[in-house]
């Protein structure tokens, strides 16, 4: 079996200079960065139009790209926005100010879309492909009553000819929205075909869950437990554990797969294969809802009354691997896994997820542990909603400390490792090569623990909405010969 490494590093993280990281030039800088460190996958996560708490995962619409992404110097470089324009969303700081970009963003793509040539025969072919045109309507819609159980009853319930009297008398702001997708369409399938040339494959993440306001749902409620205003009636979440007494209220609605069964799920076959469009290998977020799902009544402010439900994941995989290749799918077999979980798995058989800051806590049985890695897995040193590595041991207490410290010694020792360990960079480092040196089949690290940076370097905390969650960007100085080397002895496992 030949093993590969790769990099997790959303769009939004890339360096430049307009606040948020682009499909521009920073895409093929970081991709020419992997190929020189010996990297074979580029792992980001979910591309699509953030909704609330500017979080991937609550998406407006899952096929959607995220206008923050598409690039303003390609605008420029197509005679879009002026150089005048391009230098005043000029913006420093290694945050993402999401305030600013709301503020500012789609403004300066409606200055460019004024610019843009609308009888553009592949841009007329686009929109009348249609692909885009719930979603431009959904955005005209959101626009004029940003709260969507408001809208006019003839709308939310999708009435034929008032939504076609209302795309022709919107019909400017319904090409500016199909215009914002065509654009980011164009640059994404550039950087995807970059990519494929130097022998990186993008891994892409899907949801399991959508947003209550999204395109998702407005265009198939039956398909998920609402009521007639669309509400939903049950929501997910996580039920009260080691982490939460009162679990986790997620707000997504559930699924009704008895409507799912009866076209034979083709909403999650078409929905996977359009993600697959986007991406060479799609990991499948939260798959233990597949198995069972936790269900919340709608309105309850914690999880403590929630109930798990079964789901009918044996028969949407028998329906997906009619057409999807196993190769091309990761399991995020993370959480609260149980025997029936571990079964599903093991009928599918793809790859499944370990996580390495898991693996140190002093139980010499603990699946994460080096020694007891599945070699058919990817395994990471944290996900996105896990701490860095150095911020978990900045926030060990003795007793935690002191197993930590003691397992990557004595996982060291299994694998031959040898070297001194003083600092906590010291240790961030060795949990890295323990990663490189393991059996699982493929190894993908955070860039920032790459770089050793601490908590203030988290993508996300889970259960909070902070201006800090989602916002990490890296600075052009993050990408020099010393990582390079680091990530060259990496790519060589």
């Amino acid at each position: 079996m030949k093993r590969s490494s790769g990099i997790l590093m959303h769009i939004s993280s890339l360096p430049n200079n307009f606040g948020i990281g682009s499909l521009g030039i920073e895409c093929y800088k970081f991709i020419d960065f992997l190929k020189k460190g010996g990297q074979k996958y580029w792992q980001i996560l979910p591309l699509n139009q953030t909704g609330f708490g500017n979080s991937p995962y609550q998406s407006i619409y899952s096929n959607s790209f995220n206008p923050y992404f598409i690039s303003l110097e390609i605008l420029n470089k197509e005679k879009l926005l002026t150089k005048k324009e391009l230098l005043a969303e000029k913006v420093l700081g290694n945050k993402v100010d999401y305030g600013r970009l709301a503020e500012r963003r789609l403004k300066v793509l409606r200055k460019a879309f004024s610019r843009f040539d609308k009888t553009d025969e592949d841009f007329v072919a686009f929109v009348k492909k249609g692909e885009y045109r719930d979603y431009a309507l959904f955005m005209i819609l959101l626009d004029e009553n940003s709260d969507f159980y408001k809208w006019e009853r003839k709308y939310k319930l999708r009435d034929k000819s008032g939504l076609k009297r209302l795309e022709k008398e919107k019909n400017e702001d319904f090409l500016f929205y199909n215009f914002i997708q065509y654009e980011a369409l164009l640059q994404w399938t550039m950087v995807k075909g970059y990519a494929l040339k130097n022998g990186i494959k993008i891994i892409g993440d899907m949801p399991l869950y959508v947003s209550s306001v999204s395109v998702d749902v407005w265009k198939n409620p039956e398909l998920f437990k609402l009521d007639e205003n669309l509400r939903p009636t049950k929501i997910a979440g996580v039920p009260p554990d080691y982490f939460s007494e009162t679990g986790q209220v997620w707000g997504n609605p559930v699924f009704n797969y008895e409507e799912h069964k009866k076209d034979n799920f083709s909403w999650w076959k078409n929905r996977l294969l359009t993600a697959l469009k986007k991406y060479d290998v799609v990991r499948i977020d939260h798959f233990r809802g597949l198995d069972r799902y936790f269900e919340i009544d709608f309105g309850e402010e914690t999880a403590v009354n929630g109930v798990w439900v079964d789901a009918p994941g044996r028969e949407i995989f028998d329906e997906v691997k009619k057409k999807v290749k196993g190769e091309k799918i990761i399991l995020e077999d993370l959480g609260i896994i149980d025997d029936g979980v571990i079964a599903l798995k093991n009928y599918v058989n793809y790859k499944g997820m370990s996580v390495l800051s898991f693996a140190f806590n002093g139980d010499e049985y603990n699946k994460y542990l080096p020694k007891n890695l599945e070699e058919n897995t990817v395994l990471y040193t944290g996900t996105h909603d896990n701490n860095t590595l150095l911020g978990l041991i900045n926030g060990l207490d003795d007793w935690d400390r002191k197993n930590f410290i003691n397992g990557v010694i004595e996982s060291s020792k299994l694998l031959n490792i040898k070297g001194k360990l003083k600092t906590k960079e010291d240790f961030v480092n060795r949990v890295i090569t323990l990663g490189a040196k393991s059996k699982a089949e493929i190894f993908i690290i955070p860039y920032q623990d790459l770089l050793v940076k601490d908590e203030s370097y988290r993508m996300n905390t889970p259960s909070t909405l902070t201006n800090d969650n989602w916002a990490v960007r890296f600075t052009k100085k993050d990408f020099n010969d010393k990582i390079l080397k680091k990530l060259t002895k990496i790519g060589d496992r």
